[in-house]
């Protein structure tokens, strides 16, 4: 019979690798890649390979009309394009909430009366420190984009039904915006709380 989590040893010490050593194995415009050396937890010695982040925020955007705000933007390593909901990276220093209004403004050209932190999501455990903050958004004005240079991207909007066919069908598969969803559809079910303020609210502290 399987243990529960809770019959399980308390902590993590008996699953902790210890690091040896560390390498910088790549350094590019805002990724490094590092090359570790590490004691498992019986004492044997392994190598772990990963990407250091900044960390990013993505943007769930609510119209008044209960649709969804969502982009369609090429992603090279996959030579195709995703749907997604806006999305960038943190700027060193810089708050979630900052990240977060700049890049809805930037890339969809809307302001929004109130935003809620809804958690963050580790999208890449396995070789990636990658942690991206999720945020709501509604009361949504809209104005007019002001992408980054070399930045080419459609907005569009969508039912929270669209979205959800197109992810049983196969046609949206990115990470975040499927755990957006969820999220989405939690708190409008009743059963996940998200605590609505204006953005100058956050940006002062929680």
């Amino acid at each position: 019979m399987l243990p529960d989590l809770a019959d399980l040893p308390a902590g993590d010490d008996h699953l902790r690798e210890q690091r040896l050593d560390s390498t910088l194995a790549h350094s590019g415009r805002f990724l490094q890649v590092m090359h570790d050396t590490v004691r498992l937890p019986d004492g044997s010695v392994s190598y772990r390979e990963y990407i250091v982040h900044p960390g990013a925020v993505m943007v769930v955007p609510i119209l008044d009309d209960g649709r969804l705000l969502l982009e369609r933007q090429y992603r090279y390593p996959h030579h195709r394009a995703f749907i997604e909901f806006p999305a960038g990276k943190i700027d060193a220093g810089e708050a979630g909430i900052t990240c977060g209004v700049r890049e809805l403004h930037e890339e969809t050209g809307c302001s929004a009366a109130e935003w809620a932190l809804a958690g963050e999501l580790r999208n890449a455990i396995a070789y990636s420190d990658e942690r991206i903050e999720i945020w709501f958004a509604r009361g949504l004005t809209v104005g007019e984009r002001r992408l980054d240079e070399g930045e080419f991207l459609d907005v569009f909007a969508a039912s929270e039904q669209q979205l959800s066919d197109w992810i049983r069908d196969g046609e949206v598969t990115d990470a975040k915006t499927m755990i957006a969803l969820l999220w989405l559809q939690q708190w409008r079910a009743g059963r996940w709380a998200l605590d609505w303020r204006p953005a100058e609210a956050w940006s002062r502290g929680r």
